[in-house]
C-alpha cells in the first residue's frame, strides 16, 4: 500500500527534480505536483489503510498523472518530443498503478493468513462471474455491493455481523440462474466454489473462488 500513496509520489517528485535540474530555476515549481500528491497520499493513507477497495482507484488515478507529467513535464525545460508520448505514457501509468494495487490486494489474501480475521482490515472478496461485485467484510458487519461505489441502496446491503444466522459451502454447477436481493446486473453463473450466506432472512448465493476463506473469516469475526 505504502508504494501506492507514497512511492508513486516520491518516485515522481525524484525524475521531476532530476528534468527541472536541467533547466531554468522556475522549472522547480513542476515539483509542487509530485509534493501535492505525497501530501494527499499521507492523508489517504492513514484513513485508508485497512480499506483494500479503495486502493484501486488511488493507484490508477496516481499512475495515470505520473505517466503523463512524465511525458509533459519535459516540455517546461524546452524539451518537446516526450509530449506525443503523452497518451501511452497515461495509459501505462494506469495500468501499472493497477497492477500495483492488484499486488497489494493478493498479498493480503493470497494465501489467506487466519491471523488477518483479527485486525482491522475490510477484507474483499471479488465474485466470480459478477464484474466489480464484492463482498467486504468489516469488523463487525458485511456488505455486499455490486459496484465499487454503490449509487443507490438497491445496490448494496449490509448487515452487521451478529445478524449472519448462516454460512455453507457450496458447488455451483454453472447451470443455476442466480438471484440477489439487490440489483445486480451481467451476472454470469459459472462453474466453482460458491457461500450460501443467510442474514436477516434473506440468502445469498455467493460465487468466490475463496469460499473456504471467506466462511473462515465470518466465523472468526463473528467469534470476536
Amino acid at each position: 500500500m505504502a508504494s501506492i500513496y507514497l512511492g508513486i509520489p516520491v518516485l515522481l517528485l525524484v525524475v521531476v527534480a532530476v528534468i527541472a535540474s536541467t533547466g531554468p530555476v522556475a522549472a522547480w515549481i513542476g515539483c509542487v505536483v509530485p509534493v501535492a500528491m505525497l501530501v494527499v497520499g499521507l492523508v489517504l493513507r492513514r484513513r485508508q489503510r485497512y480499506q483494500p477497495r479503495w486502493w484501486t482507484g488511488v493507484a490508477g488515478l496516481y499512475g495515470g498523472l505520473a505517466g503523463l507529467m512524465i511525458t509533459l513535464f519535459p516540455l517546461a525545460v524546452g524539451v518537446w518530443w516526450p509530449a506525443i508520448l503523452a497518451l501511452p505514457g497515461l495509459i501505462v501509468g494506469i495500468v501499472v498503478g493497477l497492477l500495483l494495487a492488484r499486488f497489494a490486494d493478493r498479498v493480503l489474501l493470497v494465501p489467506f493468513i487466519p491471523e488477518l480475521a483479527g485486525t482491522p482490515y475490510e477484507l474483499v472478496f471479488r465474485l466470480r462471474g459478477i464484474p466489480l461485485a464484492a463482498v467486504l467484510v468489516g469488523a463487525d458487519s458485511v456488505t455486499i455491493q455490486s459496484h465499487p461505489v454503490p449509487r443507490s441502496e438497491h445496490q448494496f446491503r449490509t448487515y452487521p455481523l451478529t445478524g449472519i444466522t448462516g454460512t455453507y459451502e457450496f458447488s455451483l454447477s454453472g447451470s443455476e440462474r442466480l438471484k440477489f436481493p439487490i440489483a445486480v446486473t451481467h451476472a454470469v453463473p459459472s462453474q466453482g466454489p460458491a457461500v450460501i450466506l443467510q442474514a436477516n432472512g434473506e440468502d445469498w448465493v455467493l460465487p468466490t473462488n475463496q469460499s473456504t476463506t471467506l466462511i473462515e473469516v465470518l466465523a472468526e469475526r463473528r467469534g470476536l
